[in-house]
């Protein structure tokens, strides 16, 4: 499975409408709270009401649905019926440019009187996305997801992709990433940088050009590459007993092709005047480790996934919990014998809590922590990007699923190891035009490692990074998180839906 679009994977500057949404999400509660109590009054006809019709009695819905129960205040405020929640979103990145994209969603929610209505986030929802920015980024997906299909045991859920991204990140393939920052030329025991902007304006000073480069060149892109995707996921889970825990079987079908920007005119400083100028750009990284260390998977091709998992789920409402536990064993195998070019395997296994704290209206301490392990000699580099859940991908490691603190694909291993911990704090709600909102802010520390091989993963060289973040919830299943994360090598901001975990 790839990875997020650019939007998710790198560091984001939210600009326009959304961050004028949030600022103004935040002064309409915090008004809202210092009002006195109203008297209370029959809401408008096109505003669902603020207090809800008690939900069947448990007897009418089936076992396997009860151990998912929403929580008594989420069912109250739960929406009834079809609606759309839909983010227009401008972004800034140092990398990807000055981007524009559009996040809808579709709900339907169905009646109270439905059995399932009190069990289930959603019967249905089809989520679009669409996303261009200046650095030639582009992307185009569709997700369909249908829980207890008909009322029945079953989950489908249906993924398409379209893109193209010319701002990856590359730094390495092994726990030698782990190191501080230096240059593709650079030998070990040379310079290297404390922070991702020293690491930037070093890439860019000119340099003398080695062999099979220009006289004078750059390595302002000598980290960077280009993937273009093509890819259809169609997957079904099945609940089995009292409905905890399911088992996941699917398909997933993808063709990519990936460039380099070597011999390319790129930006550039002259060491000497300090002038801005511009120059060709040096052998990339990833071109050097496919002549050093035969890294495989730059010439692209069909990737053919059978995908299986394991699942025990107990969260109350699956886009923003308030109880319950989350874990998964997660793996993914190509085959050339399903039509894949590359062979390798990918499991993958992550645990998460949720517990709602005796204070606040709605305070939820939330807490994951994960390991996965990629197995095959000659399994293709794009492949130590993520890991594969059913739930949803995650960039290993750095980025906003990650390690908030640093770039994504700042640490990449063969075996990946990482904690997360929040505190999703709400500070107050609000129905305005019928749809309602709610603001928290999240405090939160992230932390982990990679390695060469899975049973050498331990608590040596791991990687930190905290920070703070606000999560505007919008008709309960639309979550806008906006997150800034800090490290040792600098503070990065990123904005996205849904929560990170």
């Amino acid at each position: 499975m790839r990875p997020l679009s650019t939007s998710s994977r790198h560091a984001m500057a939210s600009t326009g409408l959304t961050a004028l949404g949030l600022l103004a999400a935040a002064s309409c509660l915090a008004a809202e709270d210092a009002k006195p109590a109203a008297n209370p009054q029959q809401p408008p006809t096109n505003q669902q009401p603020t207090t809800a019709q008690p939900p069947p009695t448990t007897d009418t819905a089936p076992l396997y649905v009860r151990s998912r129960r929403l929580s008594d205040a989420d069912l109250a405020k739960k929406r009834e019926g079809i609606f759309f929640t839909g983010l227009p979103e401008f972004t800034s990145d140092p990398v990807a440019g000055q981007g524009f994209g559009l996040r809808a969603n579709i709900y339907w929610n169905g009646r109270r009187t439905d059995p399932l209505f009190a069990y289930t986030p959603y019967r249905a929802k089809l989520t679009m996305n669409a996303q261009v920015t200046s650095g030639d980024a582009r992307e185009l997906t569709l997700s369909y997801d249908m829980p207890y299909v008909k009322g029945s045991r079953w989950r489908l859920k249906v993924d398409g992709k379209a893109r193209e991204d010319p701002t990856n990140l590359y730094f390495g393939l092994t726990q030698e990433t782990l190191n501080p920052l230096r240059l593709p030329t650079t030998p070990a025991g040379g310079p290297t940088y404390d922070t991702f902007s020293q690491f930037e304006t070093a890439r860019k000073t000119l340099r003398p050009g080695g062999p099979g480069e220009a006289a004078f060149v750059t390595d302002s892109l000598s980290n960077r590459f280009r993937d273009a995707e093509l890819m259809l996921n169609v997957k079904a889970d099945y609940a089995i007993g009292d409905g905890k825990w399911r088992v996941l079987g699917g398909y997933e079908y993808q063709r990519l092709s990936y460039a380099t920007f070597g011999g390319r005119q790129a930006s550039a400083v002259d060491p000497v005047t300090g002038a801005s100028t511009t120059a060709p750009n040096g052998i990339p990284l990833l071109d050097r480790d496919v002549a050093n260390r035969g890294l495989n998977g730059l010439q692209g091709g069909v990737v053919s996934i059978l995908q299986q998992a394991l699942i025990y789920d107990t969260r109350d409402f699956e886009p923003d919990p308030t109880r319950g536990v989350y874990f998964e064993i997660a793996n993914e195998l190509s085959l050339p014998a399903i039509g894949s070019q590359f062979l390798f395997d990918k499991l993958f296994l992550q645990a998460r809590v949720y517990k709602k704290l005796p204070f606040g209206p709605r305070t939820v301490f939330a807490a994951r922590i994960g390991a996965g392990n990629i197995f095959g000699d000659n399994a293709p580099f794009f492949e130590f990007q993520d890991q594969w859940s059913p739930d949803g991908s995650i960039n290993a490691l750095g980025g906003a699923r990650s390690l908030r603190g640093y770039v994504a694909n700042r640490f990449l291993g063969r075996a990946v190891a990482f904690a997360n911990a929040e505190l999703r704090v709400r500070l107050g709600e609000k129905v305005i035009a019928g749809q309602r909102f709610g603001l928290n802010v999240v405090p939160f520390v992230d932390v982990g490692t990679v390695r060469d091989q899975w049973a050498k993963l331990n608590l040596d060289k791991l990687r930190w990074s905290y920070g703070v973040g606000l999560r505007l919830a919008w008709n309960q299943s639309t979550i806008i998180s906006f997150d800034i994360g800090k490290s040792g090598e600098g503070q990065l901001i990123f904005l996205g839906i849904g929560q990170p975990f």
